[in-house]
């Protein structure tokens, strides 16, 4: 059980890093990676108690910080 955890966590964290070094997110490189890892937290207990998956827990992972990049920064934004 602890071992895809931290594996989540290492993945969320270089899906943070690489989407702020490639400009995909204007957030921060600390920022990112916090947002990541929430996120990819978020969906590893959701897989574990309700068992929705998309795949090997790396791809959840990826996708889950992806999804949260999203998500996260747009919501928070003010509207002009």
């Amino acid at each position: 059980m602890f071992l895809p955890l931290f594996g989540t966590v290492v993945i969320a964290g270089i899906v943070g890093y690489l989407s702020e070094k490639t400009g995909f997110t204007r957030n921060g490189i600390l920022q990112s990676i916090i947002i990541c890892v929430g996120g990819a937290f978020l969906f590893y207990f959701i897989r574990i108690m309700f068992g929705v998956r998309f795949g090997a827990p790396g791809v959840d992972a990826i996708l889950s910080s992806i999804g949260a990049l999203i998500i996260v920064p747009t919501h928070w934004r003010p509207r002009k």
